[in-house]
């Protein structure tokens, strides 16, 4: 039986037989284990989570037609870039495909969000599958021939589609299978993404090595045998995925009291109102001015720790950065790519912290604790900076991307709480807007202010420091407008009648009961282990590699 998101009349009509990618073929049997759940969306998450670390392609890119003068043109339009193949390709120019990804994840999970609820997380994983693997292909044929339209097509646009759906695919399935831990189910996925660089990024290094020759760099055929791990998978991950049947609930628990957690609601607003409730675009401004802080600092971290600290990280405490020779530079940027690896952990520890710790102290408490926290952090930077304590300036920033990669966790638990579980997943993905608001945003206030204070005669070690307050600023408006989020009215829920024509209660045999259906609250038997184990490998493999490049920054 199909069922329409915005007309819920339609779950009356004919039944038609259910395909094997539809939601209703996913529905949980008795004796499922709901912890095979979380690894399904970890595997989609740490394949399209390498959209963090395609900067490892950039530099090999722009020497695609090899070092020779007359494959230079510094004169190039951007435009006359797209469809040159004579010219190398500038960084900055490649560099549009990163800005392509979180623009067209936040505008594809907004557009799609609602169909993902229909068509459920299995189709949608399927399809995220096709176009971020797909989407790679398309721009390994664009290094082929040389066409950078090509790469911004492939890998941008329709890669950045993949990744919306792909992001918001698990969302509202981890949080339907653990009510009891919201924040930490979607901790755990969102920690995927955070740390799919963190695999992609030294797996496409190895690869390009072992393809590169004399007359190629090795990136086309990188994105095919990385297009191929990972449509393999997230193949695995989207047929991995199962929902609970309507009003399952974990064996022994129940929802807790309106009286202890007024901000939980256990009943449902409809996707077509959620926008237009005050909660939503307040929730809207925090994710927004928590990211758009945190993705500036994220964007700079290598060069504002080279330029603060110069010669202080070769133990030269008299060199600035200005003074430094170009070995020496070279050394720095080396420890300068140990602090972003390092910062690359605590973005993927936060997000499993934070979002866990939210399951105890609540949403609302957890975003005080990053505005209030990093208020005081942000302000605190250009001190710990001036007074040369790297290990300071460095444990200040670490703290601050924790929370950056904990405020993206946290807000799927925090959108369940107040808008219910029914649209969480299609209320997210329009919420996702923020966060390409913020990709946009962010970085251009760091990169802007800093050339203005450099035109302005400012010393490199000095440049951030207005930067610094201003991200605190932003952050105390954050604080403002989770201090006004509240409870909903009544009037914006659904009825008990319209949630189970909505879920299909009697097609699913339940007719508005509730329980475990034999479905308990599971543990880690042998599928899961080996569920967990094929996750589970290439985080570690991933973690090795990027300790032994922090090792050098101590």
């Amino acid at each position: 039986m199909t069922t329409d998101v915005d007309t819920p009349d339609d779950v009356l009509s004919a039944p038609r037989k259910a395909g094997f990618l539809d939601r209703q073929r996913i529905i949980a049997r008795p004796g499922f284990n709901r912890w095979m759940v979380p690894p399904a969306a970890l595997a989609i998450h740490l394949c399209i989570g390498m959209a963090y670390g395609f900067s490892v392609f950039w530099l090999p890119l722009s020497q695609a037609l090899g070092p020779a003068p007359s494959a230079r043109c510094p004169d190039l339009s951007l435009v006359a870039a797209l469809f040159t193949a004579n010219c190398n390709w500038r960084v900055s120019d490649l560099g549009w495909i990163y800005t392509l990804f979180f623009v067209l994840l936040g505008c594809s999970a907004a557009i799609w969000g609602g169909w993902l609820e229909r068509a459920g997380p299995r189709k949608a994983g399927v399809v995220s599958a096709l176009c971020w693997c797909g989407g790679m292909l398309l721009a390994a044929v664009g290094v082929i021939f040389h066409q950078l339209w090509l790469m911004w097509l492939g890998a941008g646009v329709i890669g950045g589609i993949g990744l919306g759906l792909g992001y918001i695919s698990p969302v509202s399935t981890l949080i339907k299978w653990f009510p009891d831990r919201r924040g930490m189910a979607t901790g755990m996925a969102i920690m995927g993404f955070g740390g799919g660089a963190m695999i992609g990024a030294p797996l496409a290094n190895l690869l390009m090595g072992a393809f590169k020759t004399t007359d190629s760099i090795g990136v086309w055929q990188t994105f095919v045998v990385m297009a191929t791990i990972y449509f393999a998978f997230m193949m695995a991950g989207a047929l991995g995925y199962r929902i609970p049947p309507p009003g399952w609930r974990p064996e022994g628990w129940s929802p807790p009291s309106a009286a202890g957690r007024s901000m939980i609601t256990t009943r449902h607003v409809h996707l077509r109102n959620a926008h237009k409730t005050r909660q939503f675009w307040l929730i809207w401004l925090v994710l927004c001015l928590n990211v758009s802080a945190g993705i500036g600092v994220i964007g700079m971290a290598s060069p504002m720790l080279q330029e603060i600290f110069g010669g202080r990280l070769l133990g030269l405490p008299d060199l600035s950065f200005d003074k430094l020779s170009a070995d020496q530079k070279v050394a720095i940027a080396a420890i300068a790519a140990g602090f972003a690896g390092l910062l690359s952990l605590f973005n993927i520890g936060g997000r499993f912290f934070w979002a866990s710790l939210s399951d105890k102290i609540g949403r609302k408490n957890t975003y005080y604790v990053f505005f209030l926290l990093g208020i005081a952090l942000y302000a605190a930077a250009p001190s710990a900076a001036h007074s040369g304590s790297q290990l300071l300036f460095v444990a200040i920033f670490c703290v601050i991307v924790s929370m950056y990669g904990g405020g993206f966790a946290a807000v799927p638990a925090y959108l369940a709480d107040i808008f219910g579980t029914q649209f969480v997943g299609a209320i997210h993905g329009r919420l996702l807007t923020a966060w390409a608001t913020a990709g946009i945003f962010g970085p251009v206030i760091v990169n802007y202010i800093r050339e203005f204070q450099l035109a302005a005669g400012v010393s490199r070690a000095q440049v951030y420091d207005f930067t610094m307050y201003i991200l605190a600023g932003m952050l105390a408006l954050g604080l403002i407008a989770n201090t006004l989020v509240r409870p909903l009215a009544d009037k914006w829920f659904m009825s008990e009648a319209e949630v189970a024509a909505l879920q299909d209660a009697p097609a699913s045999g339940q007719n508005g009961t509730t329980g475990s259906f034999g479905i308990g609250k599971g543990g880690l038997d042998g599928k899961a282990l080996l569920a967990w184990a094929a996750v589970a490998i290439p985080i570690f493999w991933g973690l090795w590699v990027t300790l032994k490049s922090v090792i050098a920054l101590f």
